[in-house]
């Protein structure tokens, strides 16, 4: 790791009060591709990571909701986060996944361009959120990894899918 940027420097760390209080220890994160962006979701929530298949889609779904799959048994509604995000479309391809998450009792699928590791990142590799205006609400980004010349946007996978936006999974069941 360079040392040399002050971005790695101890004075750069921020308070622990200004990233989500959740991150306190050593975590895992699942880092995927969405466009020219990393982002990186808790690995706990993780089931699988399947490639994409096209679902069966669902009369008056909103368009992220591209559908659902019937995974094993169990019907699984799948989110493009790219149309969530409000990105540029991009073309399925054979790098193009489906994220497979357990959220509380509910398993959802969303589809990412690809996914590329797991990072362990201590707490002090987080910096806060800055504020700005963007298609993920701001209490659904936990905080930014920073990993050597890499950036993560971490985002809180529960609160994102169970807001009352995406309609697919009640506050309750968590």
């Amino acid at each position: 790791m360079n040392h040399l940027l002050s971005s790695d420097s101890p004075a750069a760390i921020p308070p622990a009060s200004t990233i989500d209080p959740g991150l306190t220890s050593i975590r895992e994160f699942l880092a995927f591709k969405l466009a020219d962006e990393e982002y990186g979701i808790d690995i706990l929530r993780v089931q699988e990571i399947r490639s994409f298949e096209r679902p069966t889609r669902m009369a008056n779904a909103p368009a992220y909701i591209l559908g659902v799959v019937n995974l094993r048994g169990v019907i699984v509604p799948i989110v493009d986060m790219r149309i969530k995000f409000n990105l540029s479309q991009i073309s399925y391809d054979t790098f193009t996944v489906v994220i497979v998450l357990n959220i509380g009792k509910q398993v959802v699928g969303m589809v990412v361009d690809g996914v590329s590791d797991v990072i362990s990142l201590t707490p002090d590799q987080l910096r806060p959120v800055p504020d700005f205006s963007s298609a993920i609400a701001s209490d659904h980004v936990m905080a930014i990894g920073s990993l050597e010349n890499r950036m993560l946007i971490l985002l809180d996978i529960e609160k994102l899918m169970s807001s009352a936006d995406m309609g697919l999974i009640s506050a309750t069941v968590q």
